[in-house]
């Protein structure tokens, strides 16, 4: 019965996360509609509708990180990491938000013999969620402190807030999923209580382990993540941190293949923005036409559609000889983002899967990553036909 009710608080405080940030986006979308705004308030509404858009976009990612945990199937990348990056990344990710409420974030990095082993991506991830965590419960005008140390054979990451604290009876409960300490509908700080499970099955993943410390409400809270060094290791890569840079897409021919028009024109305004030179169709069957009247050097295909979903859709491109198209490097941009769906899409004949929703810088990247490719399979076609 506990865990009945657990479950229904946990899906109405997701109705309601899900909900609230459509509130401001379709707001102010009308109000935009209606061309009066001003350059300013117009400014403020782009800006709210990407910060609320973005809130959701974290949500439905916390989601499908649950539902691998659940399922066992949450992977990780494993290569020598540069702790030291890995926090200044996720500072950088949180900084707006600290400056925002005036908060200031103090770090303190001690010297490491040896590296990390692991996913630089799910450790950032894991600062990241304690970070945010730790601004979004610390009032305006104080600090939050970020320590790295070694402990005996270990990398310390220390995140020490001066917020709202926890209560001691609901501290064992704090890494696990669907328990929120205040489920209330008068509850001041929201979200669906799923991030520090996500933290705890990162970190363990990693040999490692999370725990939190605090006095009582009020005085803050000190969350401590410690992972195996690897002393045999003594340079770690840097991790990238660079932008994405701008790429010309001229001369690139794409097809996208979409059934929903926002999305299609969206992604097909985005490449010829680069200037690509794409053909934008709205189901497989005006796809496989499309291909058989020219074809492209790269197909961006949705997953869901009707009656020839991308699945169908690439399984059958697969059956056509390399001069008929059959081997055109191909992009999976679809809302099934699970770990699953990657499989399927790359089973069907994708050469990357990737989730909607996408930054267009990064779309742009990922076209100019299979731009090589399509190159080879160019040079192929005219060596076998010279």
């Amino acid at each position: 019965m506990a865990k009945v009710l657990i479950k229904d608080e946990f899906l109405a405080v997701l109705s309601h996360e899900l909900r609230t940030p459509l509130n401001p986006i379709l707001g102010w979308s009308k109000l935009l509609q209606r061309g009066k705004l001003n350059p300013e308030k117009t400014n403020l509404a782009i800006a709210t509708i990407e910060r609320n858009a973005q809130i959701q976009v974290q949500l439905i990612d916390d989601l499908l990180d649950i539902s691998r945990i659940l399922q066992g199937k949450m992977s990780l990348s494993a290569s020598p990491i540069d702790l030291n990056a890995v926090i200044s990344a996720a500072l950088e990710t949180v900084r707006l938000a600290a400056e925002t409420k005036s908060i200031q974030i103090h770090t303190t990095i001690s010297a490491i013999m040896g590296v990390v082993i692991g996913d630089a991506g799910r450790l950032q991830q894991v600062v990241w969620n304690l970070l945010s965590n730790a601004v979004k419960f610390t009032p305006e005008g104080k600090q939050v402190t970020v320590a790295l140390s070694q402990v005996e054979n270990q990398a310390q990451i220390q995140i020490t807030d001066t917020g709202k604290g926890i209560r001691t009876d609901f501290l064992p409960y704090v890494f696990e999923h669907f328990r929120q300490e205040d489920g209330a509908t008068t509850r001041k700080f929201g979200g669906l209580g799923l991030g520090l499970a996500i933290v705890r099955q990162i970190v363990e993943m990693h040999g490692g382990t999370v725990t939190v410390d605090s006095p009582g409400v009020g005085l803050g809270a000190t969350f401590t993540v410690k992972i195996p060094l690897a002393p045999q290791l003594t340079e770690a890569p840097i991790l990238n941190q660079s932008p994405i840079k701008e790429s010309d897409l001229s001369g690139i021919h794409i097809l996208v293949v979409d059934d929903e028009t926002d999305s299609r024109e969206f992604i097909a305004f985005v490449l010829e923005e680069r200037g690509a030179i794409v053909t934008a169709v709205g189901s497989g069957t005006d796809a496989l036409q499309a291909i058989a009247q020219s074809i492209p050097n790269i197909i961006i295909s949705d997953i869901g559609m009707p009656e020839m979903d991308g699945y169908m859709l690439m399984r059958q491109i697969r059956t056509l000889g390399l001069e008929q198209g059959g081997q055109i490097p191909a992009i999976a941009l679809t809302a099934y983002a699970g770990e699953l769906d990657r499989k399927l899409a790359i089973a069907a004949g994708f050469q990357r899967h990737v989730p909607k929703p996408i930054d267009p810088e990064a779309l742009v990247a990922i076209v100019v990553e299979m731009r090589t490719y399509s190159r080879i399979q160019s040079s192929e076609f005219k060596i076998q036909n010279s």
